[in-house]
């Protein structure tokens, strides 16, 4: 077996159901196996699990074991080569895996490949790229340094664009590749790492072992983010409580990353004392891209507004379907009638308009999708009264 995907869940049952289906549409040609390790969630995912993909191993955690443990009882599962951790809120495309392991294999000193991650509007996610966050580009990152020029945007990897691949440092837990022997030699995901740190921890233990790391932009995989994360004090609080733990870990005490901590914290508090999560917009119209006019009906009927039916995404109806509308537009992809990778695309293209995405997986009963990175997703059922 050449491939094992990972997939750690806790309580985002429709989120976990959408991808894995995302993840079996694209691991039909590939010799592969999916493990889901569920953490004790309080909802209905290992149900859900059992009934709706029965040849997928699920392991059932009897307690909240956290992201590192949880992803190193599924690997020590896992007999493929490569492994891929994955996280439960992520879409990929049907080729994505054949990309990837196609890339991988021909790299001689293979560390972790990550890939391009956009958000549920389409917008490209800064952390599918890094690097080392030592005092310095730490500080630029909670300061917000980063975004005036590419001499602080290190935490960022700025050296290469979204559309470009090469080496990178850090690459973050949403999707990682690598082989699993690589994973195994450097301990897997340190069962002490603090939130934010797993990841960045890995990474860097790669690098040590002479390994390099890859950013791959030829395939791109949907991160809803599910779990928003409002950036106040106790965002901070936990950024530098990260950083701290990467430090003592790796490096010596440092009195400089105190200084720039309590600086960034500074002005991190004056620039920035709360973001607040965007608020769903006012949809004027809704489209579902669909052949099924039953479906469309079922919506319209659901929402209680008028729902437009287009039987494909070709650009130039998307683009005069935004032309003919002044306000916000939500999109609705039937997976029944569309594939993944056709939907990643279409959201990745129009991430700059007016429209909001939602998908309604193949032969489910729900609708899903987030309007930024800070939203934790909406899920619409069909039956809803």
């Amino acid at each position: 077996m050449k491939l094992s995907v990972i997939i750690l869940n806790y309580n985002v049952r429709n989120f976990l159901e959408l991808c894995v289906l995302s993840v079996q549409s694209a691991l039909l040609n590939i010799d592969a196996e999916i493990i889901v390790i569920d953490n004790n969630s309080p909802d209905d995912s290992c149900d859900m699990m059992k009934k709706r993909f029965p040849n997928v191993r699920l392991i059932e955690n009897k307690e909240n074991s956290g992201f590192p443990k949880g992803n190193n009882i599924g690997v020590a599962e896992a007999k493929g080569e490569y492994i891929c951790i994955l996280n439960p809120d992520t879409v990929v495309a049907e080729d994505t895996f054949d990309k990837v392991l196609a890339f991988a294999d021909k790299q001689k000193k293979l560390g972790i490949v990550g890939c391009k991650l956009i958000d549920g509007a389409g917008n490209f996610l800064p952390e599918s790229k890094r690097g080392i966050p030592t005092p310095f580009t730490a500080f630029t990152k909670v300061t917000g340094l980063y975004k005036l020029s590419d001499v602080f945007g290190k935490y960022y990897a700025s050296h290469l664009n979204p559309n470009q691949t090469g080496k990178v440092e850090i690459l973050v837990g949403a999707f990682m590749a690598m082989k699993k022997e690589t994973y195994i030699e450097v301990g897997g995901f340190d069962e002490n790492c603090f939130m934010y740190s797993d990841d960045i921890d890995l990474s860097y233990m790669v690098l040590k072992t002479g390994r390099s790391n890859y950013y791959f932009h030829e395939t791109t995989v949907v991160h809803y983010k599910g779990e928003s994360t409002v950036r106040d004090e106790k965002y901070m609080q936990r950024f530098r409580q990260a950083m701290d733990f990467f430090y003592k870990k790796h490096f010596r005490s440092s009195f400089l990353f105190d200084v720039f901590m309590k600086t960034g914290a500074f002005f991190f508090s004056i620039v920035k004392k709360k973001q607040a999560v965007l608020s769903r917009p006012e949809i004027d119209h809704y489209t579902l891209i669909s052949n099924n006019e039953n479906m469309r009906v079922k919506v319209e009927k659901l929402l209680g507004k008028k729902v437009q039916l287009l039987d494909n995404t070709s650009e130039n109806n998307l683009n005069s379907l935004q032309a003919e509308n002044e306000k916000c537009i939500e999109i609705i992809f039937d997976n029944n009638h569309l594939s993944f990778k056709s939907i990643i695309s279409q959201m990745e293209k129009f991430s700059k308009s007016r429209f909001t995405f939602r998908i309604l997986p193949r032969e489910s009963d729900f609708f899903i999708g987030s309007d930024n990175s800070n939203d934790r997703g909406e899920i619409i059922h069909l039956d809803k009264n």
